[in-house]
């Protein structure tokens, strides 16, 4: 029997604009920070919309630099449907070019893995196929935003 290969469909880019980051300081899990998300921008084949406001990434970052991301947030869709999304993911790079990031810094997004997994949930039956798919994203972090690529997996 030959299992297939997974494939990747582009899904939709978007960019989330963010607040500075408030740093709740060093805990047992590691450096705490919470950037809250306040807009941004959903486009491509599968899903056109905006970010809504009020929602946040919450990180913990390890003191190798690794850092964990959870990000919950809504989009709403061209149409006005609601999408809930839950991204969970990593990002990690060389020192110097994380400790840019941690600034505000700009840093040249070959230089830092960054991929997430998000999930979603909506009420909208013409978007139920989101919630039946894998997704992953590639992200780019910006000084003022997140630039994400997603794709759905097949």
């Amino acid at each position: 029997m030959s299992i297939p290969a997974p494939t990747l469909e582009h899904v939709f880019d978007a960019r989330i604009d963010v607040a500075v980051p408030v740093e709740v300081g060093v805990t047992a899990a590691g450096s705490r920070r919470v950037i809250a998300i306040t807009g941004g921008l959903v486009t491509g084949p599968g899903l056109t919309g905006r970010i809504v406001p009020g929602g946040a990434d919450y990180q913990t970052i390890a003191a190798d630099g690794l850092t964990r991301l959870h990000a919950r947030y809504v989009i709403e869709t061209e149409g006005g449907a609601l999408i809930y999304v839950e991204n969970t993911g990593l990002r990690f790079g060389p020192p110097e070019a994380l400790e840019r990031l941690r600034r505000g810094e700009p840093v040249d997004p070959g230089l830092i893995y960054f991929r997430t997994a998000p999930v979603f949930e909506t009420a909208c039956p013409q978007l139920a196929w989101m919630q039946t798919s894998l997704f992953l994203a590639t992200g780019a972090r910006a000084p003022d935003h997140v630039a994400l690529s997603v794709y759905r997996v097949g």
